[in-house]
């Protein structure tokens, strides 16, 4: 298990990270996601000892992280960091071995998760011969080659097509199975969505929820429901009492609408049923990509 503890990280008179925890549990995939600058790259950074933080504590396992720890975690920087002249399988077995595998070992392992990846290109080619995608997986690749307990990758799906996406997030989910950690940041909310157990929003240094998407809708937030009607008088659901009209769609043949205390379900079915006849009638959980507007706009999630 991965523990950041109240971290806190200046950079002259800029707060970056502001008592910033996170947890991250063994075999969990836990997405990361922030506007540009919010602190998830020193984050993570904090996390490897690339950077130090000015207060607050990394753990692996309960304990201090050192140097032994780190060399069992993989890392993929948002910036590639692999050497562009270098070539492919040598960069990687040159890796592993750095982390401790021997040659034979780091051989295979770099050949078989080029094979995985789905890396176009020969071992021998140079990395800079590559297009930007299959550079980007070849630094997955060397984030993987030494099969690391801990994944620290920062927007690991960026410049990829749609099949890079499906074959690094099947990559993902294997090593999740197979009981390693995961964390990684992205702009990609869906792609968050789809494939983390946890989620953590971040925004100005501070993190300001964290749990799986279902725990950050809350069982405490307002009950909306998306309803549509066939040919819906104007204004029918602004009539009826214990409603706020959020938003209206094709005339007012769709409404979405928040339920005030007190106001059913029931009475909001009952009330469209008079209305008109109902095509849907659905609750409207919010996406992520909506819960992270709440807390950029300063609303906090579960309020």
């Amino acid at each position: 298990m991965l523990e950041l503890a109240d971290l806190d990280k200046r950079f002259g008179e800029k707060v970056v990270l502001d008592g910033l925890s996170l947890t991250v549990q063994p075999g969990q995939m836990f997405g990361f996601v922030g506007t540009n600058g919010a602190g998830k790259t020193t984050t993570m950074r904090i996390a490897l000892g690339v950077l130090a933080p000015d207060a607050g504590d990394v753990r692996w396992r309960g304990a201090p992280v050192d140097r032994g720890v780190r060399r069992r975690w993989g890392y993929m920087p948002e910036e590639r960091g692999l050497y562009p002249k270098m070539r492919i399988q040598e960069q990687l077995v040159y890796l592993a071995e750095l982390h401790g595998m021997t040659r034979a070992d780091a051989r295979a392992s770099a050949e078989r998760w080029l094979s995985r990846l789905q890396v176009a290109g020969g071992p021998a080619d140079r990395l800079e011969t590559l297009s930007l995608g299959n550079q980007q997986r070849v630094q997955l690749a060397a984030a993987l080659v030494h099969e690391p307990e801990l994944l620290v990758l920062d927007e690991p799906f960026s410049g990829l097509d749609p099949v890079g996406v499906d074959v690094m997030a099947g990559v993902l989910r294997e090593r999740t199975a197979a009981g390693a950690s995961v964390v990684f940041s992205s702009h990609q909310l869906e792609l968050v969505e789809s494939l983390c157990d946890a989620v953590g929003i971040i925004n100005n240094g501070r993190m300001h929820a964290s749990g799986t998407v279902a725990e950050l809708r809350g069982d405490s937030r307002a009950v909306r429901y998306r309803v549509r009607l066939a040919n819906a008088p104007a204004g029918w659901a602004e009539a009826l009492p214990g409603l706020k009209v959020l938003s209206s769609e094709s005339e007012g043949d769709t409404v979405l609408v928040e339920l005030l205390p007190g106001t059913s379900e029931q009475a909001l079915l009952d009330g469209a049923r008079a209305a008109g006849r109902v095509l849907a009638f659905a609750p409207a959980t919010p996406s992520l990509a909506e819960l992270f507007r709440e807390v950029v706009n300063g609303t906090e999630v579960g309020a």
